[in-house]
């Protein structure tokens, strides 16, 4: 069965925005879809949640399916820089993602425990063929040079829109198809 691991973001819990949504619509579709709670999701640590994704996951492979949501992409990409060797996931989609600490007014480095090593960009690539980059112009958290990074540093398939701000439910956004619609494309590819 294809399996597909909802991260949400700092400060997001798993009834938060579309994640419910999205739930529902690949339910349907015949995945099993997992959406955990994050632990101390208002003082996020990497150990702490790259811990609980890979108990969440158990055993990767190619029909596991990961969604990031804001600090849930860095999550994932740490989570995928700790794998053996011979272990793959299926894709990989990052929504508001971010692959260096952020830098908006007001920000005091809480989450800089994500960041206290370098990223292995050429090992995460190791562990998965298919990342795609979602981004708003107006997002007012996460700087569209994100987007770009993930373009160069995993050969991410780059899609930038406006008017989708943080891609949160505090925006309103309670449903994404585009984030299922891609799902259904990378889990039918070989």
């Amino acid at each position: 069965m294809k399996r597909v691991i909802s991260v949400h973001g700092w400060g997001g819990y798993p009834q938060e925005g579309w994640r419910p949504w999205l739930g529902k619509e690949l339910s349907e579709k015949g995945f099993e879809f997992i959406n955990p709670e994050m632990p101390y999701t208002e003082n996020p640590t990497q150990d702490k949640w790259v811990t609980l994704l890979a108990e969440t996951i158990g055993k990767p492979n190619g029909n596991t399916y990961l969604i990031g949501h804001s600090l849930g992409c860095i999550t994932i990409l740490r989570y995928l820089e700790g794998l053996k060797p011979d272990e793959k996931v299926g894709g990989v989609i990052l929504v508001a993602g971010f692959g260096e600490d952020l830098e908006y007014n007001g920000y005091k480095g809480e989450l800089s425990s994500f960041f206290q090593t370098e990223i292995n960009w050429e090992e995460i690539k190791k562990h998965c063929n298919k990342f795609i980059a979602i981004h708003s112009k107006d997002d007012p958290w996460v700087l569209i040079k994100n987007n770009k990074l993930f373009e160069e540093k995993l050969g991410a398939r780059s899609i930038i829109q406006n008017g989708m701000k943080h891609y949160s439910g505090d925006d309103g956004l309670t449903e994404l198809p585009l984030v299922r619609d891609l799902i259904l494309e990378i889990s039918t590819q070989p």
